[in-house]
């Protein structure tokens, strides 16, 4: 019973590392996918969000989130 037992283990095993070889070498063979380039972020004066730098607001070499910020201008920075 017991070489019966030991016999499917090594069957099963056999297969299982079979099937992550193959599985192995068909993933590293697809291609990734380009990676996408990073949009340059920028910092609102207002209050200090980071948001994609084509889609702030800027004024002068100022920057900001949203309309009503960039009408309030920079805010003083007292800390």
């Amino acid at each position: 019973m017991i070489r019966l037992i030991m016999w499917i283990a090594l069957i099963m095993a056999t297969i299982w590392f079979f099937k992550r070889l193959v599985r192995g070498t068909v993933s590293r063979a697809k291609s990734q996918p380009p990676e996408l380039a990073a949009a340059p972020m920028v910092r609102c004066a207002q209050c200090g969000v980071h948001v994609p730098q084509d889609r702030a607001l800027s004024s002068g070499q100022q920057w900001y989130c949203s309309e009503p910020h960039r009408l309030q201008g920079p805010a003083t920075r007292e800390r």
